[in-house]
């Protein structure tokens, strides 16, 4: 197999673009949670489990989706861009999914502990339940079947690559019987 090609190639590629791509969405995750806002007035920590996301009903449909959406969606890639930065196709699905959410769950926990030094932002246990949900969610709706996708398409590579290797060297040359030295007739007579 030739150098640079293959399976390692390509996982080495997903690691690194997962890598950059989860790098970026932590560094805007950051500036969007963790920059002091400007506001008359802050309410206070919600540290009652469900208590805003009740509330957010209580506004309605329309706001209720809005806010409740975005806090599914803060941290959701990290559903994919975990997976995708450790690069393993044969994982456990419920093992990576575990490692997943508990990766964005902490990263959500550590978010809101940051928030407490942050003026202008506040404490609220329904963002962590939310974030750590959207991370659930959308690596039991993308990674599995990737991983599937990508298991496959390695497959193919490999058998692909397999048969070519095996076709480029062609069959193997056979050497019909050569002789070391021409015979002759008569041999030499020995001298004394």
């Amino acid at each position: 197999m030739r150098q640079g090609s293959g399976d390692g190639d390509v996982a080495f590629r997903v690691r690194a673009a997962g890598g950059i791509l989860l790098v970026a969405h932590l560094l805007l995750v950051g500036w969007l949670t963790l920059r002091p806002l400007q506001v008359p007035w802050v309410s206070a920590a919600n540290l009652h489990p469900f208590a805003g996301i009740r509330a957010d009903l209580a506004l309605g449909p329309t706001q209720a989706a809005r806010r409740i959406g975005e806090g599914l969606l803060l941290l959701a890639p990290l559903g994919v861009l975990l997976p995708m930065a450790a690069g393993k196709l044969s994982v456990s699905p419920l093992g990576s999914l575990a490692r997943t959410v508990a990766a964005g769950a902490l990263l959500s926990l550590g978010i809101e502990l940051l928030q407490t030094g942050v003026p202008g932002q506040i404490v609220d246990v329904d963002s962590l339940l939310l974030n750590t949900v959207g991370v659930a969610l959308a690596h039991v709706a993308v990674v599995p079947a990737a991983r599937v996708r990508l298991r496959r398409r390695a497959e193919r590579t490999r058998d692909g690559a397999a048969r070519r290797e095996d076709a480029s060297q062609g069959r193997t040359p056979t050497i019909t019987r050569v002789g070391i030295a021409p015979q002759s007739d008569a041999l030499p007579a020995s001298r004394p």
